[in-house]
């Protein structure tokens, strides 16, 4: 199963918020950080918020978090909100639509799909590797060097 790219930008967005949990982050950073334009941070950030994994404060200070710790924020929740419960196939035009034999196991197949990434927290995935919080974080500190706004 292959995620959309706005899943992929949304679960860019939680772990660098993880790795920043202690401050405000503007969309602007986190745009500049994983090299995703800003139009689709700020989608992919509203929907966030909009399905509760982020709050925001608006404003000049403002920015995103977390809505909750990364350690109880599920990679597999944020995934299956993002992507929606859309079948894996479009049956549409198919000739055995509502007869087919795939269907329930395509649906057991996504559930599981969603239910594997569910064993990991966003947390869990910031410290999978040792020099991921550190790319996160240095990733902060380049921007704030090119004189760019956080």
């Amino acid at each position: 199963m292959k995620l959309s790219k706005f899943t992929d930008y949304a679960l860019r967005t939680a772990l660098y918020l993880a790795a920043h949990e202690d401050r405000l982050v503007s969309i602007s950073e986190i745009s500049a950080a994983h090299g995703i334009p800003q139009s689709s941070v700020m989608k992919v950030v509203n929907q966030l918020v909009d399905g509760g994994f982020l709050s925001s404060t608006r404003g000049r200070l403002g920015g995103v978090r977390l809505s909750r710790p990364a350690s109880e924020q599920r990679v597999g929740d944020i995934a299956r909100y993002m992507e929606g419960d859309t079948p894996m196939v479009d049956c549409s035009s198919c000739l055995l639509r509502g007869s087919c034999g795939l269907v329930r196991g395509l649906y057991e197949a996504q559930n599981a799909y969603y239910d594997s990434l569910n064993r990991f927290t966003v947390a869990e995935a910031v410290r999978a590797d040792p020099r991921t919080m550190g790319i996160l974080l240095g990733a902060a500190a380049k921007k704030g060097e090119s004189g760019l706004e956080a």
